[in-house]
């Protein structure tokens, strides 16, 4: 009988991770056609794919836990005191939280695009530049004199911005 249960638990897993597998190729083949029909950048597409794929792979870690018998109240515990550790990091560096979600702005609903120059516009001193990359954190402009700068996320998000598309 403890056999079967057994044989159960890991075909269980097998299955859970196959399903899990599967769903993640539909969602990059679903993503990879949005991205062709709407003109949207391969890199914002990638980052998007890379957060859903995690997101696939740590519900399946959790169904795969449950399945092996893993107590609820356990894997709470666990989860809670994670999400606490968590949330005490980000509110110590509350820029960088700050920075990660203006970034996840940037990449899904912002008007300009890797190759736009923009005017970052404030009191004293303006900032022109073409946009080279969109990162997690910053992004990176290349000034008329070819200087690199970065500009943090939220700075982008903050300021009166003024763009040119090409």
């Amino acid at each position: 009988m403890l056999e079967f249960l057994n044989d159960f638990k890991i075909v269980g897993s097998l299955v859970v991770l196959l399903l899990g597998t599967l769903v993640r190729i539909l969602v990059s083949k679903s993503l990879r056609n949005i991205r062709i029909k709407f003109g949207f950048q391969r890199a914002r597409v990638v980052i998007l794919n890379k957060i859903i794929t995690i997101l696939i792979y740590c519900t399946v870690i959790v169904i795969i836990a449950f399945i092996w018998g893993v107590d609820e109240k356990q894997l709470l515990i666990y989860i809670s005191s994670f999400l606490t550790i968590l949330g005490i990091a980000f509110f110590a560096q509350w820029s960088l939280l700050s920075n990660i979600t203006a970034g996840l702005i940037l990449y899904i609903n912002y008007p300009v695009k890797i190759g736009d120059t923009i005017t970052i516009l404030e009191k004293d001193n303006n900032t022109t530049g073409e946009i080279i990359d969109i990162g997690a954190f910053f992004i990176t402009l290349k000034t008329p004199d070819s200087t690199m700068i970065t500009v943090p996320n939220s700075i982008v998000l903050q300021k009166n911005i003024s763009y040119k598309t090409k």
